[in-house]
């Protein structure tokens, strides 16, 4: 079994409360735990309107499915219009 972690650091420039930021991040972290069945929260900046981290874990048998997993969340996240990527970190243990 292989676990891969990510945490993705992003801006949100359509964000102008912390209300707005929330129902973004929320909408989000449903679509990322539907389509690709990850574990996913809020890691970081959540007092900041515009900034954000999301952590993400991906269970799967072998560090090759792992590896297909987080490619296919981080170019969902790269499409998604409404966040801007700046960093991303992976691990696999």
């Amino acid at each position: 079994m292989v676990v891969a972690s990510l945490r993705i650091r992003f801006f949100l420039p359509g964000c102008l409360s912390l209300k707005q930021k929330r129902f973004v991040l929320a909408s989000v972290k449903a679509k990322l735990r539907s389509r690709f069945n990850v574990s996913v929260c809020e890691s970081d900046f959540q007092d900041k309107w515009q900034r954000s981290e999301l952590a993400i874990a991906v269970v799967a048998t072998d560090r090759r499915g792992a590896e297909i997993v987080a490619g296919e969340v981080m170019d969902f996240l790269e499409h998604e219009p409404r966040i801007v990527l700046c960093d991303c970190e992976r691990e696999y243990h």
